[in-house]
């Protein structure tokens, strides 16, 4: 009886001090997030805070875009072509802006974004190929796309574009929407569930019984589809695409998670919070250190290794091998 009631006691120590790490590890970017915000506010002697909106003006795109790479790391893939996708579906929304109405053009920019985002879905899925491996090759392949689009000039959209849409008020909006309505869907219906159940187990889900390929394809489609509106919202406030469009925006969303929190490998641990604070996150280091007259190389180095301490600290390292 002694040695069952040991026993029983050092189990429930276990789970505590679980529980306790658990914790922790939620309430740690939040925690970096405020003082990353006051740090970079004392150092910059306040103009954090005044220039507030400027520094935020590149987040709602950035966290747009984290929502559909956000669900397809929630099933363990990986998706590097998301800065391809939001250069070319920006090259569409301009072109198509100045034959057509706008909303017209955002629409054509939400199907290139799809479309870029079934070719994923498919050589992943039907040819069984690693995510991060076809996903590196579609980024290289449309980055040239992009490239070519650009030789000559950037392309120009309609004048009304940064004339009529490019205000805080729309951009907050269309991030809030979008933002709002993946919660709804992750938090309260099956869609979460089957995510995290893919993450957790992709052969346990199949024999749940969920059509883990159809939901892997659907998932890219939907990626591709939120980026190319994520297109619209970031070519509002250049009014243009130079051959530069969208690069980096794979590393910065990949950033942005896992400073927020995101588990690499997916599954069960997966918290939306780690698309809000993981933006802003990112965000506010960025800007800051740019107020601070830091170098961008400096800035790099900063970035990686903020970057490899959260990966150290989030990463599940029982199933980090188990990346699709």
């Amino acid at each position: 009886m002694a040695n069952i009631n040991a026993a029983s006691a050092k189990k429930e120590e276990s789970l505590k001090k679980v529980d306790r790490t658990l914790i922790v590890r939620e309430l740690l970017p939040v925690i970096g997030l405020v003082a990353i915000f006051l740090l970079f506010n004392i150092l910059t002697q306040g103009a954090m805070v005044s220039n507030l909106s400027l520094a935020l003006s590149t987040v709602y795109s950035l966290m747009i875009a984290s929502t559909g790479v956000f669900f397809i790391m929630t099933m363990g893939g990986l998706d590097f072509s998301q800065g391809s996708i939001l250069g070319i579906a920006a090259i569409v929304i301009c072109f198509v802006s100045t034959k057509a109405p706008i909303p017209v053009a955002v629409i054509c920019g939400i199907l290139v974004g799809a479309a870029i985002g079934a070719i994923n879905g498919f050589f992943y899925v039907n040819r069984k190929i690693k995510s991060f491996i076809v996903t590196i090759c579609t980024m290289f392949l449309f980055r040239g796309f992009i490239k070519y689009a650009t030789t000559n000039a950037p392309v120009t959209g309609s004048a009304s574009l940064t004339l009529a849409y490019d205000t805080t008020a729309l951009k907050l909006t269309c991030t809030v929407i979008i933002v709002a309505v993946a919660f709804f869907f992750f938090r309260f219906t099956k869609f979460g569930t089957y995510l995290k159940a893919i993450g957790a187990g992709e052969k346990a889900a199949k024999f749940a019984g969920i059509r883990t390929d159809r939901m892997k394809f659907l998932i890219y489609v939907l990626a591709g589809a939120i980026t190319g509106f994520a297109a619209f919202v970031n070519v509002v406030h250049t009014g243009s695409v130079t051959s530069s469009g969208g690069n980096q925006l794979e590393t910065q969303i990949l950033i942005a998670l896992v400073l927020g929190g995101m588990p690499i490998s997916g599954g069960a641990k997966v918290r939306f919070l780690n698309i809000i604070v993981g933006a802003l996150l990112y965000t506010i280091l960025n800007s800051g250190l740019q107020m601070m007259g830091i170098t961008t190389q400096t800035m790099q180095m900063i970035q990686g290794v903020i970057f490899l301490i959260f990966v150290f600290v989030f990463a599940d390292r029982q199933s980090i091998s188990v990346i699709k």
